[in-house]
């Protein structure tokens, strides 16, 4: 049952972090070349509507399957082992929370886009694009770091 719950827990953390990196170094770029702003926004409230519903579960699962492996493998204390894991949870925390901001920047946008205030929705996507999906990419490549960490211990 163990082996499940880590299995699922990487599984959710490469889709999660892998879905950022692309839509944000491949996909994102790509999208800078339609010339019309329009059709471009549409475009990009369309695939970040596609990837917060995709990842959505997976952040759940990676949750759960965290916080039950923390548990199980008895993780309090002071231990050099529970101060790791207790930053994962942390910086996973943030990662969730970020994640619930950028849905809610692109709900704006979208509720935007709809009354054709492009200058606006153009505003409430930009962050997401420029500083909150970077932070997660990072926040996530050191979360899956501290996690090999644990292994090794």
């Amino acid at each position: 049952m163990e082996l499940y719950l880590i299995f699922f827990h990487i599984l959710s953390a490469i889709v999660w972090v892998g879905g950022m990196i692309v839509v944000r170094f491949a996909v994102h770029p790509t999208l800078q070349n339609i010339t019309d702003e329009q059709v471009r926004l549409a475009r990009t409230l369309e695939m970040t509507g596609r990837l917060f519903v995709l990842v959505a579960p997976f952040i759940a699962i990676l949750l759960a399957t965290g916080l039950y492996l923390a548990s199980s493998f008895g993780f309090r204390g002071h231990t050099q082992l529970s101060k790791i894991v207790h930053l994962k949870e942390a910086i996973w925390l943030i990662m969730t929370l970020n994640y619930l901001a950028m849905v809610w920047l692109r709900f704006k946008a979208q509720s935007f886009y709809l009354a054709s205030n492009f200058l606006m929705t153009k505003k409430y996507l930009a962050p997401i694009a420029k500083y909150m999906l970077p932070l997660n990419i990072f926040l996530g490549v050191l979360a899956l770091y501290f996690g090999l960490v644990l292994r090794g211990l």
